[in-house]
């Protein structure tokens, strides 16, 4: 009876979110059948390894990617943090990229994969790459949910991408405008007049 009740609220509550929303542009089910073929791409380049995997997570964005990728990993990980801001607040554009948790965990000598949930103007990347490899990693790859190929700099290396998008500001699934909408479970195109 409880989990009843608890799944209306649930359902109602990503009402209210739906009727902020323009348009659902990927739907949780065809995010969930990519990031389990993501996984067996990044289990096939890392599947030698003896001493595991370093996952690092660029927060708060990457969270929801990060759980449900590394549930699909079968190897041993462990986790590093870091936290970088490029849209404080209402912003839809980013700004120059702000540590706001420098990087947590020891990644030296370690094979790191660093998560991020979208590449835009690369900035976010770049400066955790940069933290990351002044740390001596033995290896850094990146993974991304999103990248918008139309705007991702070719100085910044992706080695595994989830969807290539167009040049949308979009919500959902970690991503947030003024720290809303990171639980939606889709992601989607806010309404305009819900950004002023």
């Amino acid at each position: 009876m409880e989990s009843n009740r608890r799944g209306t609220v649930s359902a109602e509550y990503h009402g209210q979110m739906d009727s902020d929303i323009d348009r659902i542009l990927l739907h949780r089910t065809r995010i969930a059948e990519r990031i389990q073929t993501l996984a067996s791409e990044i289990a096939t380049v890392y599947e030698d390894l003896d001493q595991g995997l370093t996952l690092v997570p660029i927060l708060s964005g990457s969270i929801i990617f990060l759980a449900d990728l590394m549930r699909e990993l079968p190897m041993k990980m462990k986790i590093a943090l870091v936290h970088l801001s490029a849209y404080p607040g209402r912003a839809t554009a980013p700004s120059e990229a702000r540590t706001v948790l420098d990087l947590v965990g020891d990644v030296r000598g370690r094979n790191v994969l660093l998560v991020d949930d979208i590449l835009d103007t690369g900035g976010t990347l770049r400066r955790a790459q940069q933290m990351i490899l002044e740390r001596e990693p033995a290896d850094l790859r990146t993974a991304v949910l999103l990248r918008k190929l139309a705007k991702a700099p070719s100085d910044v290396t992706v080695d595994f991408v989830g969807f290539d998008i167009d040049d949308l500001f979009v919500v959902g699934y970690g991503l947030d405008f003024d720290d809303h909408y990171r639980n939606y479970p889709h992601i989607g195109v806010l309404r305009a007049e819900m950004m002023r």
